[in-house]
């Protein structure tokens, strides 16, 4: 068992609420427990406080308003990895699109044969059902298939109650494995926006050269300004962003196009030899569970999303 794993299961051994917000989660739970209870469960097993669904103040208080009225059908191909493709295509070019090898509705479809030595197998409809292929020759097939056949299985919207992913039909596509000639580490720039407009960097680093393979991750202004934010259970970085002016500057430019007529979602992206490309569009960061620090955060970042009760 990874030292991960290991401690992910003593924090639940010390503490009964995380034990009892899994049990809640469990779909033969969820599924018996209407949108508003489900989610005032969880929310107070996750963080302690009562869930306040009539005047939200705090981020994530708006993020679970957020999570039962994004229910357009642009909501839901934003968060269809198959689907997006087109909508980024149409709004900002596929020149930022990492390269697509194919897309399946089952893992037996897959014709290994017709795959490069190194590729990523990704679900289409739910978050972090991701197989990294750096070697076909040594690949673990079987693994990978009870990985991904697990998650089809499971309709993510059960998990938090997000809409956008209760329609989204699962499938499996194969993409390009990005690599950076400068790094082995793939740089995830996470761009927290408010009514169009980006107002926060979610610096993601180490993901892959960090010792303890623990992922840092750090907050930054518009100006590319470190800010005094720490998202709980995250470690902070000793490393600042390396991408250049003219690169950060247009991902903020193409995140206005992109965050357009939303109130809040997070706009994804990733710069791999000095080129910008498209991650993903998340609409509640953490399923609206995250704890900032210090907690004056919680309720700034809830005063830039201005909901239908804020006006």
């Amino acid at each position: 068992m990874s030292s991960t794993r290991l401690k992910q299961l003593s924090k639940v051994v010390r503490d009964p609420k995380i034990l009892l917000s899994r049990i809640v989660m469990l779909d033969a739970v969820s599924k018996q427990l209407s949108d508003v209870t489900y989610l005032k469960w969880v929310y107070y097993l996750r963080t302690g406080k009562h869930l306040d669904l009539v005047h939200p103040k705090s981020f994530n208080e708006k993020i679970q308003w957020l999570k039962l009225h994004n229910t357009s059908d642009e909501c839901t191909r934003s968060v269809d990895k198959y689907e997006v493709r087109k909508l980024i295509s149409d709004k900002i070019g596929e020149e930022y699109l990492i390269p697509m090898i194919g897309c399946w509705e089952s893992f037996d479809e897959i014709d290994f044969c017709q795959l490069p030595d190194q590729f990523v197998l990704k679900c289409t409809h739910d978050s972090g059902s991701v197989v990294i292929c750096r070697d076909k020759a040594s690949f673990d097939r079987g693994a990978a298939k009870a990985k991904l056949e697990t998650a089809m299985r499971h309709n993510f919207f059960w998990t938090g109650r997000e809409y956008p992913y209760k329609n989204v039909k699962p499938r499996i596509i194969c993409e390009q494995l990005m690599k950076d000639n400068k790094s082995d580490d793939l740089v995830d720039y996470k761009f927290f926006c408010f009514n169009g407009q980006p107002k926060v960097l979610f610096y993601a680093s180490e993901r892959f050269t960090s010792k303890d393979k623990v992922a840092k991750f750090d907050f930054y202004d518009m100006d590319l300004k470190h800010m005094p934010i720490k998202s709980a259970g995250h470690e902070n970085s000793t490393i600042p962003p390396s991408v250049s002016p003219e690169n950060f500057k247009k991902m903020k430019e193409l995140c206005c196009v992109l965050s357009a007529g939303y109130p809040h979602v997070r706009v994804d992206f990733y710069v791999i030899n000095d080129k910008i490309y498209f991650g993903e569009l998340t609409f509640h960061h953490d399923s609206g569970f995250v704890q900032l620090e210090p907690e004056e955060w919680n309720k700034t970042f809830g005063e830039w999303i201005k909901l239908p009760m804020d006006k």
